[in-house]
């Protein structure tokens, strides 16, 4: 019998090349969606806390578990309110988009003046940088507020707030969403203001951290034999004489983790608002107890306990997914420490 040619699926994905650190940890969107429903905000933040589970009947008629109690783990998400500090309108050319006008509140708190350098007040006149805005306002305009996060009102070991960009739902009415965006500014911006029980989101976050890691645990190749010489826990041939180097689809030591990530359709399964009924005794392990408002979240997010995490309308919606609050009959309170 002639030798027969081992198959495999090559090891570790490459669409998520360069497995490289991300850039900045609070992760960055993109892409909106628009739907056509009334003016508001495309999206949340808010603090990663821990995990728990629930016990919820399932409500979706496609499912095969249609109307059965279900046990699934949970995200808890801690989303202190947002403030709205200022307005951006980017317009379109054929080059890409560029920033037309900007509007601040003059109203800031003591924290965001730690992360940036707000306008000089006593020349900055709002009306006329409103008007001003409102004259190059066309079809291709795309407003995003300008918000930043409250960590002050959390347990979280910092007070700096994170500073976030989230784009105005657009249904062709640009003076409209102008002014929406414009009465609320300096205002707060809660999260049962701008998402719904039971709806799909995207959660955009940086993963863990893990290090310098080699080819066994970055990619998952296998380990060579016992009697190999020099390495075992390596890729044996790099690569063909020609072409003279070492190719991209090689698995190689480097960076793991710290990778920017969106998982798509996470289900929002509450939005909750009295933390007496979510805090384990003592509080989560490594992040402390909730204080405010709070999500869970169907599933698992990216990113250790404390990160923040970016919440988006799905850009991918489902035709047979249908919204509804979900009938919640049990939430666990344990904390799941090890012993």
């Amino acid at each position: 019998m002639g030798h027969r040619k081992k198959h495999a699926p090559r090891h570790g994905s490459l669409a998520f090349l360069p497995r490289k650190r991300a850039a900045s940890e609070k992760g960055r969107i993109r892409h909106w969606i628009n739907h056509p429903e009334e003016i508001n905000f495309l999206g949340f933040a808010g603090f990663k806390a821990g995990m728990t589970h629930v016990i919820y009947i399932e409500d979706q008629t496609s499912s095969p578990y249609y109307g059965k109690e279900l046990m699934k783990p949970v995200t808890v998400i801690e989303v202190p309110p947002l403030i709205l500090i200022g307005i951006r309108v980017y317009n379109e050319d054929e080059y890409g988009k560029y920033l037309v006008g900007e509007l601040f509140t003059n109203e800031f708190d003591n924290f965001i003046i730690r992360k940036i350098s707000p306008p000089n007040f006593e020349n900055y006149d709002i009306e006329s940088n409103k008007k001003k805005i409102l004259e190059n306002i066309n079809e291709t305009s795309e407003i995003r507020g300008v918000f930043h996060t409250q960590p002050i009102k959390t347990s979280l070991p910092r007070k700096k707030p994170d500073i976030i960009e989230i784009k105005l739902n657009s249904i062709n009415k640009k003076i409209e969403e102008f002014n929406f965006a414009f009465e609320n500014l300096g205002k707060e911006i809660r999260a049962r203001d701008v998402l719904t029980e039971g709806e799909l989101i995207d959660v955009i976050a940086v993963t863990k951290g893990k290090g310098f890691q080699g080819p066994i645990k970055r990619f998952g190749i296998k380990i060579l034999p016992r009697k190999n010489s020099k390495i075992r826990r390596a890729v044996a041939c790099i690569g063909p004489w020609h072409p003279a180097r070492v190719l991209y689809t090689v698995p190689r030591a480097g960076q793991m983790g710290y990778h920017q990530r969106t998982e798509y359709h996470k289900r929002i399964m509450l939005i909750g608002e009295n933390e007496e009924e979510i805090n384990p005794k003592g509080g989560y392990i490594r992040y402390g107890k909730i204080q405010g408002d709070y999500l869970l979240i169907l599933g698992s997010v990216p990113g250790p306990k404390k990160r923040l995490i970016r919440i988006r309308k799905t850009i991918r919606p489902l035709k047979s997914f249908s919204i509804k609050t979900p009938e919640i009959t049990f939430i666990s309170r344990e904390s799941h420490q090890r012993k």
